[in-house]
């Protein structure tokens, strides 16, 4: 079976901590520990986060005095290659038989798309207030608050289709563990005459990821975070965990934090309501046990318990 697995971004850097090769390269080394167990089984895709790394590109880019600052598209394939080796050299380590390969992937959207005109998508560090008005006024950036802080906010328009899909197809035909669509993929328009070209924004993770299972036709999509379950009423006194299996139709009568959970659920029903087998969500420590429906939040079409 086809397995395609989203690494959220606590896979490669959790909340406070220093945006630092050793930090990131040993919070990969734990994500690698969890989904090694699934390619010894199942031909195994890759996708993961880049919101933290991105946005401290961005950073340097500008700090940079004489050169203009680099585009999202350029820095989102930086920081596609720079995660993608670090997530190949801890899956070889660990399955040293096994072909690992890192794709640089291009994600067609649409300039027509709503999303330029509401950039939602945070990256980036978190700073204070002040700070984040000085950079709007400075950068011309947008920054929002969140959780008490500030970060910058982007464009994340719809991904369309993935340039690379015949390439990713081919490299699984071979046995390959494949790495690609990182960060959302590299957004590209498709100009008349048929010329790519990269665009200014970061298309959402979780929504990549659900595209890219349902073109491979994969039986399993596993969006892997640092959440036990699904909760409903996230935050609140009466929060409570959606763990079982639950269907598309049901989850779709709940809403969800729009900058966390809500990219997950809305990925796991596009991609089980397009004919998928089932998607999970649920830590990344165990992803096993969330494929065999465990653990987590399960969504099928068909309803039924977990296994005792």
């Amino acid at each position: 079976m086809t397995i395609v697995v989203a690494l959220g971004g606590n896979a490669l850097l959790k909340r406070g901590e220093r945006l630092e090769a050793e930090v990131q390269r040993a919070n990969v080394a734990r994500a690698a520990d969890a989904i090694a167990a699934l390619a010894r089984e199942h031909a195994l895709v890759v996708t993961h986060g880049n919101g933290p790394q991105v946005g401290l590109l961005a950073m340097q880019s500008e700090a940079i005095e004489g050169i203009a600052p680099y585009p999202l598209d350029i820095l989102g394939a930086e920081s596609e290659g720079m995660i993608g080796f670090l997530i190949e050299e801890a899956l070889e380590s660990r399955l040293p038989a096994r072909h690992v390969v890192t794709l640089l992937t291009q994600v067609e959207v649409s300039r027509e798309d709503p999303a330029f005109a509401r950039p939602t998508k945070p990256i980036g560090p978190l700073c204070s207030e002040a700070d984040a008005r000085a950079l709007e006024r400075s950068r011309g950036w947008k920054m929002a608050a969140e959780g008490g802080r500030w970060r910058r906010i982007v464009p994340s328009p719809e991904p369309l289709r993935i340039l690379e899909l015949p390439a990713i197809r081919l490299l699984l035909s071979a046995g390959a563990i494949v790495i690609c669509t990182g960060g959302g993929g590299i957004p590209v328009e498709i100009r008349p005459s048929g010329a790519v070209r990269g665009v200014e924004a970061v298309i959402d993770k979780d929504l990549a990821a659900a595209l890219l299972a349902r073109e491979l036709g994969a039986g399993a999509l596993l969006l892997l975070t640092d959440s036990d379950a699904v909760y409903l009423d996230w935050g609140s006194s009466a929060a409570r965990a959606l763990a079982g299996t639950v269907s598309p139709a049901d989850l779709r009568k709940h809403s969800f934090a729009p900058g966390s959970m809500q990219p997950k659920v809305e990925a796991a029903c596009r991609f089980v309501e397009a004919g998928g087998g089932m998607a999970g969500i649920w830590r990344l420590e165990d992803a096993a046990a969330i494929l065999e429906g465990r653990r987590g939040t399960t969504v099928k079409q068909r309803l039924g318990p977990h296994p005792a």
